[in-house]
């Protein structure tokens, strides 16, 4: 056998994929729409009304599919909510698939499917709808396209990969280290011969054609998303050392994980049975070395190439447990499950909220947050689902203070896309004006036709405020017990005649983190 020969997949076992899948689904489905709209859900939901090549912090594909969603069941959090957990159930089924492609049977199948429906960060990020959870998606998508591009050789397939990879760019720019650990593992494997054929650089090719349209959008605004990494990186993200990386895996991958993501590394690195398939883990630890050194990588941004792991880790487990078949993968299963699942309301909202804090007390965890802010009683990605409708309902109030023509004209500042985009979803039913910010894309989406008369403001520096307006009148506070503390005590104001020109002026609210 040559050293870059890839083995015959093993056995299809499409019921076990669809019952992990559907054991995934049901999971989301108990916590579907618990505790309510998640601020970046607002911002979607916003960006999906002006649909385009590109928006400030990511590229358009989960617009443009959330825009479709949006088409046939208005704004649904229902709708939105379902697709998110369909997609993240989804991954779990390629990832059960991706096993039985190495060459695993029923065991190994079961096992990478097990691992991929108990990890935290995967709950977690299927929970709400985002570009992460179709990041996740597309990843494991691209693990199975490459597997097969390795065994056939074929142009066709590599074709099939760069259409995967390209898709992956239009959704998430991570997808660059997907390519990146790619070309690591081809050129430190055997494998390296398929680089003397057309079919990797046709699929590059193919990868370029369908990434264009964002680059080029990206070109014309003036490379907004390099200026929001840059200050998101300076200014937003808390730092992480290299051992709080590495930690952070355990968390977000669960305790029980460990069991298969460390063997299936190991089996393919320095395993002769795993030599086939050193391609994958040398991708895996090329992708973990760029975060690493990147200095300010969340650990949970490391997870979309973990479904490889776990498929190298199923097919590993049933490997060496050919011997002692019985003994060894009961106690497997039965480890990963029960050691993962204690985590599974950290990673979605299964409990009453006054449940939960309870029990993250319990467990001996803490409210925590990846960015540089101070958080309340819940962790930043609960707090967020926290007292968005109390936010209308204060807009709204000092909305009715408006006469019937100055409503007509009004606009609501928000200081940030989640204030904004939540009187533009949840206010749209009660007759609100339309938000503007200067966060992220709302900056670049401009005041519109704003003719400077009236603005109802949420939050912001009082003294600041007053020197934009001739008069500034506060007339409610917005505040949740439950919310980011950022977001608590904020004066709803309402603010007449600005000074100077609303076009000229909005430069200065430019806000890309």
């Amino acid at each position: 056998m040559r050293a870059d020969s890839v083995p015959a997949p093993g056995p299809s076992h499409r019921a076990l994929w669809l019952a992990v899948a559907l054991a995934c689904l049901a999971l989301h489905l108990s916590a579907l729409t618990q505790y309510g709209w998640f601020r970046d859900e607002f911002y979607y939901m916003a960006c999906a009304a002006r649909l385009d090549w590109g928006y400030v912090d990511h590229p358009p594909l989960s617009i443009a599919v959330l825009t479709v969603l949006r088409t046939f069941f208005g704004d649904s959090l229902i709708a939105i909510r379902l697709a998110a957990a369909l997609l993240g159930a989804a991954a779990v089924y390629l990832t059960a698939r991706l096993a039985g492609e190495l060459g695993g049977g029923r065991f190994a199948q079961l096992l990478a499917g097990l691992a991929a429906l108990v990890a935290p960060v995967f709950l977690g990020v299927s929970r709400f709808y985002s570009m992460n959870v179709l990041d996740l998606l597309l990843w494991t998508m691209a693990a199975l396209a490459l597997v097969s591009a390795l065994r056939t050789a074929r142009t066709s397939d590599w074709i099939w990969l760069g259409i995967v990879v390209g898709l992956g760019l239009l959704n998430k720019l991570s997808m660059l280290w997907f390519g990146a650990g790619l070309f690591a593992g081809l050129l430190l494997t055997p494998h390296r011969r398929q680089l003397a054929t057309p079919g990797p650089w046709v699929a590059l090719a193919v990868t370029a054609a369908l990434f264009a349209p964002h680059v080029a959008w990206q070109m014309a605004h003036g490379w907004p998303t390099l200026e929001f990494m840059r200050n998101a990186t300076g200014h937003k993200m808390a730092p992480v050392s290299i051992i709080g990386f590495l930690l952070g895996q355990f968390q977000v991958m669960g305790p029980g994980n460990l069991l298969v993501y460390l063997p299936g590394l190991a089996f393919a690195l320095f395993s002769r049975a795993g030599r086939p398939w050193r391609l994958l883990g040398i991708l895996f630890v090329a992708v973990a070395a760029v975060l690493i050194f990147a200095g300010t990588s969340r650990p949970s941004y490391l997870a979309v190439a973990y479904p490889m792991l776990f498929a190298l880790g199923g097919v590993a487990w049933e490997h060496w447990s050919r011997r002692r078949p019985a003994t060894i993968r009961t106690s497997l299963v039965a480890a990963v499950t029960l050691f993962s699942l204690p985590l599974a309301p950290i990673a979605i909202p299964m409990l009453p909220v006054e449940s939960f804090i309870r029990y993250q007390t319990a467990i001996g965890l803490s409210p925590s947050t990846e960015e540089r802010k101070d958080v309340g009683p819940l962790p930043q990605g609960y707090a967020d689902m926290f007292g968005w409708p109390d936010l209308v309902t204060a807009v709204a109030k000092a909305s009715d203070r408006l006469t019937i023509e100055e409503r007509r004209k009004a606009v609501v500042f928000g200081q940030n896309y989640g204030e904004a985009g939540a009187i533009d979803v949840l206010g749209r039913r009660l007759g609100l004006p339309r938000a503007i910010s200067g966060h992220n894309n709302y900056w670049l989406w401009g005041p519109g036709d704003w003719d400077g008369r009236v603005m109802i403001i949420i939050g912001g520096d009082a003294d600041d405020n007053a020197s934009f307006f001739e008069s500034v009148e506060r007339v409610g506070v917005w505040d949740h017990p439950l919310a980011m503390p950022y977001e608590r005590g904020l004066d709803i104001s309402i603010a007449r005649g600005f000074k100077g020109s609303p076009r000229e002026a909005w430069p200065q609210l430019k806000n890309y983190n």
